[in-house]
C-alpha cells in the first residue's frame, strides 16, 4: 500500500506493509542509498511477518532523475550521485514526519535503517526519541556522533567495512553504552545484509538478522498492545 505523508513543505510517498492482524507497533524503515528496492521491500515484508505496522518512506521524493536499476553494472556510481543531492536536513525532518505519522497509532514506535539509513535513523532517533533505534553500518555515523540518542539501539557492523575505514573504532568508542548491543561480524564488509552478490555476506546476515528479530521483541514487542 501506498499512502502520501504532509511533512508541513509537500507530501511524501510511502510504503506500508500492514501485520496480518492488522495492528502492531510502527517500525520506520529506512533505506539505503538504492532507494526503496527490492531488497528494502523484502525487509518490510519480514517485519510485518513479525507483526509490525512498517512505513518506508521514499526519502528521494523531493529529487528528480533517480530511477535506479539494480541490476545495472553502475547501480552503485548512480545511487552515490543521488544521494549526493539529498538535503540532510530535509531528510531527517521528513523522516521525523513519517515517525510521527506512525506514533499517532499510539502502538509504539520503533526505526530500522541500512547504510544511510542507518545513519540517518540515528540521527532521527536522536531528535524524536523512538522505542528503540536498529542501525546496519550507519553510514553518516562519523558526523553524528555529538547526538545523543537515548533509545535502546542495536547496531551491526562488518569487521572488514572498507566505506567506514579507520573511522568504525571511533564511532564504537561513541556509542557503547550500557542500553546498546554493538555487533561486529569477521570478514563482513560495508552493506553486507544486502542480497546483491556485490555486498552480501551470507553468515554476518542471517545472524545479524536473528539478532535484529530479537532485540526488537525484547523493546518493542508485538503483543504489548496500545499503549
Amino acid at each position: 500500500m501506498t499512502l502520501e505523508i504532509d511533512t508541513g513543505t509537500g507530501l511524501m510517498p510511502v510504503h506500508i506493509w500492514e501485520p496480518t492482524s492488522g495492528t502492531g507497533p510502527g517500525i520506520l524503515l529506512l533505506q539505503e542509498i538504492f532507494g526503496v528496492s527490492d531488497y528494502i521491500q523484502q525487509r518490510a515484508f519480514d517485519l510485518a511477518a513479525l507483526g509490525y505496522y512498517v512505513l518506508a518512506p521514499e526519502i528521494y521524493w523531493r529529487l528528480d532523475d533517480t530511477e535506479l536499476d539494480e541490476s545495472a553494472p553502475d547501480l552503485l556510481e548512480r545511487a552515490v550521485a543521488v544521494v549526493s543531492r539529498v538535503d540532510w536536513d530535509l531528510a531527517v525532518s521528513d523522516s521525523v514526519a513519517a515517525l510521527e505519522y506512525l506514533r499517532g497509532r499510539d502502538e509504539g514506535v520503533g526505526i530500522v535503517g541500512f547504510c544511510f539509513g542507518g545513519g540517518l535513523g540515528y540521527n532521527v532517533a536522536a531528535v524524536s526519541q523512538p522505542d528503540v533505534l536498529v542501525s546496519y553500518y550507519g553510514s553518516a555515523l562519523p558526523r553524528l556522533l555529538d547526538l545523543q540518542v537515548d533509545a535502546p539501539s542495536l547496531h551491526h557492523f562488518g569487521d572488514a567495512d572498507v566505506y567506514l575505514g579507520d573511522d568504525l573504532e571511533r564511532i564504537i568508542k561513541a556509542i557503547d553504552t550500557p542500553d546498546n548491543e554493538i555487533y561486529r561480524y569477521p570478514g563482513a564488509d560495508h552493506a553486507f545484509d544486502n542480497p546483491l552478490p556485490a555486498f552480501h555476506h551470507a553468515d554476518a546476515s542471517a545472524l545479524a538478522w536473528q539478532r535484529t528479530t530479537e532485540f526488537l521483541s525484547r523493546h518493542l514487542p508485538t503483543d504489548r498492545g496500545p499503549r
